[in-house]
This record gives C-alpha cells, structure tokens and sequence, in this order.
C-alpha cells in the first residue's frame, strides 16, 4: 500500500477524512471508532503487514484481551503478521485507518510496520 505505487485517485480514495492514508493509520479514526455511534456500520477488517524485528508472543497475546477483539496473528511467514478487529465507520477506509492506528497509538507493539493488504467489509 505504497504511495509510490498508486495514483493519485488511489491515494484520494484511500485517505480517511483526517487526512491520513489508511495503509499508514489513523489513530483519530482509532479513537473515534471507540465511541461510533452504534448505527454506523460495523466492519470486519484484516490488515497484514511486516514489521522489522519479531512482534513478542507476550504482546501478541495481549492484543487478543483488547476490548474490540482485535487480534493479531503470525501465518507462518517470518515477521509477517496479520491484525484484525471491528470497528464502527461510516466508510471502510475509515474502518481500515481506525484499524492500523491501533498499531500506531501501541507503538509498544510495533514500532515499525509496512501494511501489505487490507480487507473490509460490512459484519
């Protein structure tokens, strides 16, 4: 989800309405997502992305007690990992960039982080 390999209409289409690239997150949406108003739409989103260094077992459990079952998995591929969770949005870029500014906000997580494919949609 590099800038560098879409066009502009792209980038547009995938900016949330603070402004920031969902690939990258938003921890506005994030906060946001937490008190949505419950007639927004639910979505379901799967975010994978690498990371520099190993994500520790004890974080990655951790994840899985946070109250908007988000979880994060590692498929068997090396220092590639998987991030799922719900949130309230109107739009799914906003779902996505309230997703992935999870790992932004718990940058005790992940400090590094380059999301490779994303999935939303309506629960």
């Amino acid at each position: 989800m590099s800038k560098h390999d879409q066009s502009r209409a792209d980038i547009a289409q995938w900016t949330c309405p603070h402004g920031q690239h969902a690939g990258r997150g938003c921890v506005t949406c994030y906060r946001a997502s937490a008190d949505a108003d419950p007639a927004l739409p639910l979505w379901e989103v799967a975010v994978w992305f690498t990371s520099a260094r190993p994500i520790p077992i004890r974080a990655l459990h951790d994840v899985h007690r946070h109250d908007r079952h988000f979880a994060i998995d590692q498929p068997s591929t090396p220092l590639v990992y998987l991030l799922s969770g719900q949130a309230r949005a109107a739009q799914g870029v906003e779902a996505v960039a309230g997703v992935v500014g999870y790992l932004v906000q718990n940058e005790h997580i992940v400090d590094e982080f380059v999301v490779t494919e994303v999935r939303a949609v309506h629960s």
